[in-house]
């Protein structure tokens, strides 16, 4: 895995979400229109990436 890291060629799991997509979840779930089931929904993405996803925002003080 060092090697790998050291050419640049380390991957792992990709994020189901861009950081523009993050942060429109985030202004989506602040504004408080929609449900986190209806977020995972309108977002193709499982209730517990929109869970973690928020978790995360929060965890850094933004």
């Amino acid at each position: 895995m060092q090697v790998a890291k050291a050419k640049g060629r380390l991957r792992g799991k990709q994020p189901k979400l861009s950081v523009a997509q993050q942060k429109h979840l985030i202004e989506v779930h602040t504004a408080g229109l929609h449900s986190s089931a209806e977020l995972a929904e309108l977002f193709n993405v499982a209730r517990s990436t929109v869970y973690r996803t928020i978790q995360r925002q929060f965890q850094s003080g933004h």
